[in-house]
């Protein structure tokens, strides 16, 4: 395993063959609360990772014990002037649609607190699987603003605009069991597996072909909210980005051969 720091509070290391990366939120001195320094780290990382074509799945985490991440650094915040935070405001915005935007599968590893802009980075991801102590909720309301990182677009595609709607008004936290009954993570493991179980996940999603797993989210990702007829056109064009690919040509073959496919990856 190799590893690699973006800044002082993100590390990204390179697991097995390098096709799985963990991305780990790493300030725990602050259950890492995002400041304008880490929300450009994390951006910088996951431009890094888009242009890697060696990477097929991108595993976001927590090295602290506790907490996934608390959302917004607000004590940073409470020093800015009106001026300051509006010049905050798109570092901090291109840390979610860097995760957001992604062009490999992400999966979120979520234990402990994850509220706020802490749950709107695993919202960004395709998958959340969450251990048995997470707690999950968007308070902004409740300090005046609203979930400004994807959370009211991103949360209501996940479990319809009434609930969504609720959680967002009450501002409230949800924890792990009612948040996998709800939708609002996807997979539910034992205390402390959160981590393990999501870099399985994504081993098992990395064997597939990277050509292949990239169209088939660019096809997710644009198809989705658009009337059948052009999702349709969305996924027509997204098969024949991969139908002539030596990916395409190497599964075909490897499946009549009986045996396990080599990707080119191209």
């Amino acid at each position: 395993m190799s590893e690699e720091r973006f800044g002082e509070f993100v590390l990204v290391r390179r697991h097995g063959d390098g096709h799985v990366a963990e991305l780990a939120l790493d300030r725990p001195k602050a259950m890492n609360a995002v400041s304008t320094a880490m929300a450009r780290s994390i951006a910088e990382a996951c431009a890094a990772l888009g242009e890697d074509r060696s990477v097929r799945v991108v595993v976001l985490t927590s090295t602290h014990e506790r907490a996934f991440c608390v959302g917004a650094d607000l004590k940073e915040r409470n020093s800015f002037s009106d001026a300051e935070l509006l010049r905050q405001r798109p570092v901090t915005r291109g840390a979610y649609t860097g995760v957001l935007e992604l062009p490999v599968p992400a999966v979120a590893a979520v234990h402990g607190f994850a509220l706020g802009g802490g749950f709107e980075l695993a919202l960004s991801c395709d998958v959340i699987v969450a251990d048995r102590t997470a707690v999950v909720g968007l308070p902004e309301v409740s300090v005046g603003v609203i979930p400004g990182g994807g959370g009211t677009q991103l949360l209501p595609r996940r479990v319809g605009a009434a609930r969504a709607a609720e959680l967002v008004f009450t501002g409230r936290r949800v924890e792990a069991v009612e948040a996998r009954e709800l939708g609002l993570v996807d997979q539910l493991v034992e205390e402390g597996r959160d981590r393990e179980e999501a870099l399985a996940l994504a081993s098992r999603i990395a064997a597939n072909s990277p050509v292949g797993l990239r169209a088939a989210k660019r096809a997710l990702r644009l198809g989705h909210g658009l009337d059948l007829r052009a999702g349709l056109e969305v996924e027509d064009a997204a098969w024949r980005a991969v139908a002539f690919s030596g990916d395409r040509a190497e599964g075909v073959a490897a499946f009549n051969e009986k045996r396990a496919p080599r990707w080119p990856g191209e």
